[in-house]
């Protein structure tokens, strides 16, 4: 069967959840621009699978908002599509004309058997084996035995979905990074069992959506969680460390979070990335990891401890960031949560921060932020230049961000030893297209 023809008949279950919809959007936006530029413009259709008709009607008003974004970024391309229509004639005209069109390809339902018809099916649902089970039992007994899956798990290994289901080299993990529709980069994880056809339709899928792809092996965690988890359990065993010598938790929660944003220059700190991601997901992460690993190391009592006094991160419906690790006020931290007083220490308190920032002492020379580097062509001599600096440092900040860069790059070594990828580049693929770290964890700069 021909990509477009599949493409015809297309099913998302999960839909309405923080990575379900953005697949959705990425799906409508390309099947109506095919629809658009097709002879024959009937026949399409995208079921959308979830448990809450509240929660479709809602991804339904973001699919719309956000279609009128991309038609009025890409109406160039409409008026050469709509090129021989009379009756549109200003750009407003296109752009819904295109809305109208794309809206009627979304089939919004409760019910997992309306995607019987399938002959694609993204799953996108909770990071829960037995419910992921429950749903690939239940395709398989409603669809063609000719369904290609597409699972957008992190962190479960594709063999193991692919049994229960008997799906018989039928699926592969394509795991978008969160927002779909933005980031960039999609791991694609091929089973030993993964038919070439399925490989094949997921790649070019990737490329029509202009996504960076980046394969990984099917072992639990692949390559971005495989580093991430790790990374962080580092960080909160920095923590502790630092407990030992007379820190409170939550100022080495605050140091290392600084230490890992700005001494070594990335995007955010890695506590208000966990935060990000979620607590809870971060923990579940690690026991499906810890399950198939059979790596004892895959955990933290502090996680532990923060889910159980209900401190969860993860984001508001609207994006904006629920507090964690870090207090936010308008998506900025504003203070760290104290396990032992149940309450967030305000940086504003007793100027503690500064006494922090003092010990940890000044980032080394040439330090500028991620942000004007990010764009910036002379960064590479640029960050040599600063490592050598940190390099030659004994201060307080500049040992834990040396200490954290090599256990950094010790960790993509594991990845590759262990089998997770054939290459340590995929790791600082993953890393710079998925993190938007402005640099691997293997390179030249120490």
């Amino acid at each position: 069967m021909e990509l477009n023809t599949r493409l015809k008949n297309v099913a998302v279950v999960g839909a309405a959840g923080k990575m379900g919809r953005g697949i959705c959007l990425l799906m409508t936006d390309l099947i109506a621009n095919l629809q658009l530029n097709s002879p024959n413009k009937l026949g399409y259709k995208i079921t959308m699978v979830d448990v809450s008709d509240d929660a479709l009607s809602g991804l339904l008003e973001y699919l719309r908002s956000q279609l009128r974004k991309y038609a009025e970024k890409n109406i160039n391309n409409l008026r050469k599509a709509y090129a021989s229509r009379k009756d549109l004639v200003e750009n407003g005209e296109m752009i819904d004309e295109f809305i109208n069109g794309a809206m009627l390809l979304p089939r919004p339902t409760t019910l997992l058997e309306a995607a019987k018809d399938a002959t694609i099916v993204f799953e996108a649902a909770i990071e829960n084996i037995d419910i992921k089970n429950q749903i690939y039992a239940t395709l398989d007994k409603v669809c063609s035995k000719d369904t290609f899956y597409y699972t957008n798990t992190s962190s479960m290994p594709i063999a193991e979905l692919e049994k229960v289901g008997g799906l018989k080299g039928r699926i592969m993990g394509v795991h978008f990074y969160n927002p779909p529709p933005v980031q960039k980069l999609v791991e694609m994880i091929i089973s030993k069992n993964t038919r070439p056809e399925v490989k094949e339709a997921a790649y070019e899928i990737g490329k029509m959506l202009k996504k960076t792809l980046i394969p990984s092996n099917d072992v639990a965690g692949f390559i971005g969680n495989g580093h991430f988890m790790r990374d962080g359990l580092h960080a909160i065993g920095e923590v502790e460390a630092l407990q030992k010598i007379g820190m409170k938790m939550y100022e080495g929660i605050y140091a290392l979070n600084r230490v890992s944003q700005d001494f070594m220059i990335r995007p955010m700190g890695i506590f208000q990335l966990i935060d990000y991601v979620g607590l809870d997901v971060y923990q579940l992460i690690l026991q499906v990891m810890k399950k198939h690993l059979n790596d004892k190391e895959l955990h933290s009592q502090l996680i532990d401890e923060m889910i159980k006094q209900d401190v969860k991160g993860g984001q508001f419906a609207d994006g904006s960031q629920k507090d964690g690790f870090l207090k936010y006020e308008k998506n900025r931290p504003v203070g760290v949560y104290c396990t032992k007083e149940k309450k967030y220490i305000l940086f504003t308190e007793n100027n503690w921060t500064k006494a922090i920032d003092e010990k940890l002492g000044e980032v080394p020379t040439g330090y500028q932020p991620w942000k004007a580097l990010l764009s910036d062509k002379g960064k590479d001599k640029k960050l040599e230049a600063y490592f050598t600096s940190m390099k030659s440092m004994n201060t307080t900040g500049a040992t834990l961000a040396w200490k954290y860069l090599l256990r950094s790059k010790e960790i993509a070594h594991f990845l590759k030893n262990s089998g997770v990828t054939d290459d340590v580049e995929n790791v600082n693929g993953v890393l710079m297209n998925g993190f938007y770290h402005l640099y691997g964890p293997v390179n030249k700069y120490y």
